[in-house]
């Protein structure tokens, strides 16, 4: 882990685009969990038949989808709160540090 650490302080630009990139990844396994085993409990506990994303309501003809809503900030929640760990576990919040 030091050594990546290490590459990041001092590659820079390569180092964002690694970290850009695992972002990525990291985001995806995030959301498929989100979407695959998360929302499929809440909208069985909701009573929303299994699928959170389908939880709506009508207002005459108009159906609002409020459940796509949800599923979208619980992404991005689960999503923030495993950068902000990851980065605090693994040291990455003092990067800035100068170089000795």
């Amino acid at each position: 882990m030091k050594g990546f650490v290490d590459f990041i302080r001092e590659q820079g630009v390569i180092g964002l685009a690694v970290g850009f990139i695992l972002g990525g990844a990291v985001s995806k396994v995030v959301t498929a969990i989100i979407t695959d085993i998360i929302n499929p409990i809440l909208g069985i506990i909701l009573g929303m038949a299994g699928d959170l994303k389908a939880a709506s309501f009508g207002i005459g003809s108009a159906q609002v989808m409020y459940g796509d809503l949800i599923s979208v900030l619980i992404d991005f929640i689960v999503i923030a709160l495993v950068v902000y760990f990851g980065v605090k576990i693994m040291g990455l919040d003092r990067l800035d540090k100068k170089k000795e």
